[in-house]
C-alpha cells in the first residue's frame, strides 16, 4: 500500500535590516537552502528592530531592492509581516504568527554568526530556541566552533545547523559608506559597490539616489 504521508514542509527564516541586500546575504541564503534541505527560504525585512538606533531606509526601497536580488531563485519568497505590523521588529513575535499560520512545517532561524553571539539579548529567546533551528552562519573562525561565541551558556548548549560560508569581506554598513563618499564625485555609474551587490540592486540605488550622505551603521 503506498504511503499517503505528507512531507513536512521545510522553511528558513531569514531576517534583516537589508539596508542593502548585498551579496554576502545571499551567500548564505542559497547555501541555506542546500545545507538545510529547504523548500522555502523566507526573507523577512524588518519594520524598525529595536537593536538599530539608526533609521532604516524606507521599506518600500528595502523591499524593492530585495525583490530584485531573490529575483532567480523559486524558492525565494518575501514576507511584509514585520513591515506591516509596524512598530518594534522582535524575531519571537515573527516565528508565531508564522507557525499558526502553517503549524505542521519544520522552522529554521537563519542568523549570522554576530548575530548568534549576541542570541542572548533577544527578547524571548528561550521561547524562540523551542519553536524553531537554529542555522548560524560559520566563517572567518577555523576550527573554532560556532557555539563557542555564544555569549550565553545556555545558548552554547543548544544544538544547530552551521551553514558554512566562503569568505566575503562585505557588510552593509560598507556599501552605505562607499556611496556617502562618493557624493559629489563624478563617477560612473554603479562604480564602488558593483563587487558587493546584484548589478540590479546597484542600479536601483543608482536610479533612486539612496544612501546618500549617510555614512555610518
Amino acid at each position: 500500500m503506498t504511503s499517503t504521508a505528507q512531507r513536512v514542509p521545510r522553511i528558513g527564516i531569514f531576517g534583516g535590516s537589508f539596508d542593502p541586500v548585498h551579496n554576502a546575504h545571499l551567500a548564505l541564503a542559497r547555501l541555506a537552502l542546500v545545507e538545510l534541505q529547504l523548500d522555502e527560504l523566507r526573507w523577512v525585512p524588518a519594520g524598525q528592530p529595536w537593536q538599530k538606533a539608526r533609521g532604516l531606509t524606507p521599506a518600500v526601497h528595502r523591499e524593492a531592492m530585495l525583490r530584485l536580488a531573490m529575483a532567480d531563485e523559486p524558492r525565494f519568497t518575501l514576507s511584509r509581516i514585520e513591515i506591516e505590523r509596524g512598530g518594534a521588529s522582535f524575531t519571537l513575535d515573527t516565528v508565531r504568527e508564522m507557525q499558526a499560520a502553517q503549524p505542521d512545517a519544520r522552522w529554521f532561524l537563519v542568523i549570522g554568526q554576530d548575530q548568534y553571539a549576541g542570541f542572548h539579548s533577544w527578547q524571548g529567546w528561550q521561547e524562540l530556541l523551542a519553536r524553531v533551528t537554529l542555522a548560524v552562519a560559520s566563517r572567518a573562525h577555523p576550527g573554532r566552533p560556532v557555539a563557542a561565541l555564544a555569549a550565553d551558556t545556555a545558548v552554547q548548549r543548544v544544538a544547530h545547523k552551521a551553514v558554512a560560508l566562503p569568505m566575503m569581506d562585505v557588510s552593509s554598513t560598507d556599501i552605505r559608506d562607499r556611496l556617502a563618499q562618493r557624493q559629489g564625485q563624478r563617477q560612473g555609474r554603479g562604480q564602488g559597490i558593483d563587487d558587493l551587490v546584484p548589478p540590479a540592486v546597484a542600479r536601483y540605488i543608482e536610479r533612486q539616489n539612496l544612501y546618500q550622505g549617510q555614512p555610518g551603521s
